[in-house]
């Protein structure tokens, strides 16, 4: 029997716009909100928003909002009832959550238990594929024996993957194209994962060529309920991070978004996941797909859902942590409509995206029907550099998709900001560009497609002559009226002497 209870203050242990986002949904409902913040974030705005507010520390976040201790004395401080991470920081800490359960507080999100089943690799994936969710073809556990891994990688076929099972960041990775290069990669993958993780053991794929990343959000109550909210597509990303998605995807059949959801479904249950989470896949070429890695949290790309949907995520998520059950069932919901979302970071994307760090020295947000913009800055605010640069997001919602995209162009273009470079004009280059607004891309867009130049072009000979025609002409016209001034001012002397 899930024991229902009523939320009536709430914690929120983040910052920035997802604070933001959190504490309005929480004040809709009726619920008093906290904000913690760190010495840099004092004249934040989800600060000021705030019923109350506790300082827990320096800037720096291993100080601040990674201090689970501090926090959870900030929620006992403030006699709230519960806490919500938000995305980042602490919010897929099984530790946090477990921390804030034994404190006889509610956690917004998941049980400890799914957090660490479904944050280890080999964990997620021996639980999914129990549930039949279709997994990348490989080697189910690290393997460090290079000829073994020769075995399974011509079992695959190649071209095949080889993974450090300890890491992330690209490092201890290779793409092997065919079985004469597997020796001189293996030793290679391997020592530089030993180097970067003192742990040799490597995990074998099938490549997947020209992947996009698709992913499920899904929801989940404390009574067994599992449901999708459809898909979001990620695929255009920079170091691996998404900087635009949009949904729905362009390219998913009914048929695929079906199947893709029961996946995404049963990859939740195998779990036991409650509360609001997201199934991430790859989808080859040929539209298979594969399970990635679930988030359990709420994802940085959640508006284009609700936008979608019409519902709220966030709300949904404290009524889930309330122990209310799901108020619909999967055949009850629909896509409507199309929604974009764009990151707008303190970057400079001619400079391979190098962080930006300076004041909003102008700040105006574009507005019209269909753009919402969620933000935690204003004019005259500074970026700090202790957190992650992103300023915005911003998403447009329309009846099609190209009207999506129309509509993002303009509200790009209406968006000001100065003092500091943005991704502004790199997100509209890629509404812009014949690839995006067809759907024929994947992961690799930037990779692709984009150049640092196309955001500053240089004339060409053709656009320079007709300056240099236009800068004659000017000056032929000015010279001419500067004769005829003369003219007029001795005309003038001539009179006025006759006079």
């Amino acid at each position: 029997m899930i024991k229902k209870k009523k939320i009536q203050k709430l914690l929120v242990a983040n910052r920035g716009e997802i604070a933001l986002r959190v504490m309005r949904s929480a004040k809709e409902m009726g619920i008093k909100t906290v904000a913690v913040y760190s010495e840099a974030d004092r004249q934040s705005l989800h600060v000021r928003f705030a019923d109350e507010a506790v300082c827990i520390g320096p800037p720096a976040s291993s100080q601040s909002y990674l201090r689970i201790d501090k926090i959870i004395d900030a929620a006992k401080l403030t006699n709230s009832d519960a806490i919500h991470p938000g995305y980042g920081f602490l919010s897929e800490n099984e530790g946090f959550a477990r921390e804030v359960r034994n404190a006889g507080l509610i956690f917004i999100g998941p049980s400890p238990e799914s957090i660490e089943l479904m944050g280890s690799k080999l964990g997620a994936k021996a639980a999914v594929a129990k549930f039949n969710v279709p997994l990348v073809p490989g080697t189910a556990e690290p393997i460090s024996d290079i000829a073994k891994a020769k075995k399974v990688a011509l079992e695959i076929g190649y071209p095949i993957l080889i993974k450090a099972s300890a890491g992330g960041g690209g490092k201890g990775m290779r793409i092997v194209e065919d079985e004469f290069l597997f020796d001189e990669q293996m030793e290679r993958a391997v020592s530089e994962a030993i180097s970067s993780f003192g742990d040799g053991s490597v995990f074998i794929e099938k490549y997947v060529a020209k992947p996009r990343h698709i992913e499920f959000q899904i929801l989940g109550d404390q009574h067994g309920n599992v449901v999708h909210l459809f898909e979001r597509e990620c695929s255009i990303q920079r170091r691996h991070q998404k900087v635009v998605e949009e949904a729905p995807s362009s390219i998913l059949t009914p048929e695929l978004r079906q199947q893709m959801g029961e996946a995404a479904v049963n990859a939740a249950k195998a779990a036991n996941y409650f509360n609001a989470g997201t199934i991430e896949f790859i989808l080859d070429d040929k539209m298979n797909f594969y399970f990635l890695e679930m988030n359990t949290r709420l994802q940085v790309e959640h508006p284009v859902t609700e936008q979608i949907t019409g519902l709220d995520l966030v709300k949904l998520q404290i009524k889930i942590a309330e122990g209310e059950p799901l108020p619909f069932k999967q055949e009850d919901l629909t896509i409507k409509g199309h929604a974009i979302e764009v990151r707008v970071y303190a970057e400079d994307p001619a400079n391979n995206f190098l962080p930006d760090i300076g004041t909003l020295v102008t700040y105006k947000r574009p507005q019209g029907h269909g753009i919402r913009v969620d933000d935690g800055f204003e004019e005259g605010m500074a970026i700090p550099f202790y957190y992650d640069p992103m300023i915005a997001k911003m998403i447009c919602t329309a009846h099609t998709r190209q009207e999506a995209v129309d509509k993002m162009i303009r509200a790009i273009d209406e968006y000001e900001i100065t003092g500091v470079e943005t991704t502004l004009g790199f997100c509209k280059f890629v509404m812009q560009h014949e690839a995006f607004r067809s759907g024929n891309f994947d992961t690799k867009f930037v990779e692709n497609y984009f150049r640092p130049e196309v955001l500053n072009p240089q004339p060409d000979d053709r656009e320079e002559l007709l300056a240099a025609l236009l800068a004659t002409i000017v000056f032929s016209s000015a010279k001419k009226q500067e004769v005829m001034s003369a003219e007029n001012r001795t005309e003038s002397k001539w009179r006025k002497n006759r006079r």
